[in-house]
């Protein structure tokens, strides 16, 4: 028995047709608009498990990336503090090297006295150097002040801060400043503070046994001391080196990951633009062939 094709059948299929025309004229226009091939879940289940984990890797790299940049600033902050110092006890040996040559009488030796007085009220306001509201140089007690005004005792503590770089990575960006600077002539640890404060002393003094001990004892234990400053700079270069090559090597893995978000989920505009046009051109078609073979008005369909 044949199959009799009633205008309803014809009118069905052909109004059918012009929904799956639109349809996909209207995806492409949503790709378009939006630059994502997938819309929702349904598109393509395992492309969108795989947007979720790769944004999920970004969001913990830009979490590693921003510890690193501030455990970079922390430490080249603390490490202009000690190039400050440097300059200031490279001061102080120049004036002991001047006052130790037997030209001076004591009224010079008093001056240069009071200048390395102030530079050792300058090595502490370096040591009290802040970033970000936080004293770097005071352990985790960054609220604290590492040296208080009138007095050379160290009030920070030996705990360290760290940031974390990457996965289960973490460096440490404290220094602790007290093994450089100690807590003062008080204590007699023959650290910066207890040595500046010697020496100004013996500069003051007047005593043979002073003036002898400017060119000597003093001498030897500010060269110590140096030393000590100079282990501390160099711990941290290269604390900011490792940071740095931390960053980079963050922003590598962030542009492979965010390449590979971009070729999962982001549309091909020129190829997508080409499927529009010819959709577009499709559903006009589609419009005029329906309202030929039904002979009703778009309106009509849309009822």
């Amino acid at each position: 028995m044949t199959e009799r094709i009633t205008p309803e059948m014809v009118r069905a299929a052909s109004l059918n047709n012009l929904t799956q025309s639109l349809t996909s004229l209207e995806r492409s226009a949503e790709e378009l608009s939006s630059g994502k091939t997938i819309l929702e879940p349904s598109d393509n289940p395992y492309g969108a498990s795989r947007i979720i984990n790769l944004e999920s890797q970004l969001e913990g790299l830009s979490s590693y990336e921003s510890s690193t940049q501030d455990g970079i600033a922390w430490e080249t902050t603390a490490s202009g503090a000690m190039a400050n110092i440097n300059e200031v006890v490279e001061r102080v040996r120049e004036l002991l090297v001047q006052a130790a040559n037997g030209t001076n009488n004591q009224s010079d030796l008093a001056t240069i006295g009071q200048e390395v007085e102030q530079l050792t009220e300058s090595v502490k306001q370096d040591a009290n150097t802040q970033y970000a509201g936080q004293y770097v140089f005071s352990g985790t007690a960054t609220t604290t002040a590492p040296y208080q005004q009138g007095g050379d005792e160290y009030h920070g503590n030996a705990e360290t801060i760290s940031r974390v770089i990457g996965p289960g990575a973490s460096v440490t960006i404290s220094t602790n400043i007290s093994t450089l600077l100690g807590n003062g002539q008080a204590s007699g640890d023959g650290k910066l503070l207890d040595t500046l404060r010697t020496i100004g002393e013996h500069l003051k003094g007047g005593t043979e046994e002073d003036r002898k001990a400017v060119g000597t004892t003093d001498l030897q234990n500010l060269d110590t001391n140096i030393e000590t400053l100079r282990q501390l700079q160099a711990s941290s270069g290269s604390t900011i080196d490792q940071l740095q090559t931390a960053l980079t090597r963050n922003e590598g893995i962030q542009q492979s990951i965010t390449q590979a978000l971009s070729n999962t989920q982001d549309t091909n505009f020129a190829a997508t633009s080409v499927a529009y046009s010819n959709e577009q051109a499709a559903y006009s078609a589609a419009l005029h062939a329906t309202a030929t073979i039904v002979q009703e008005s778009l309106l009509n369909f849309l009822h």
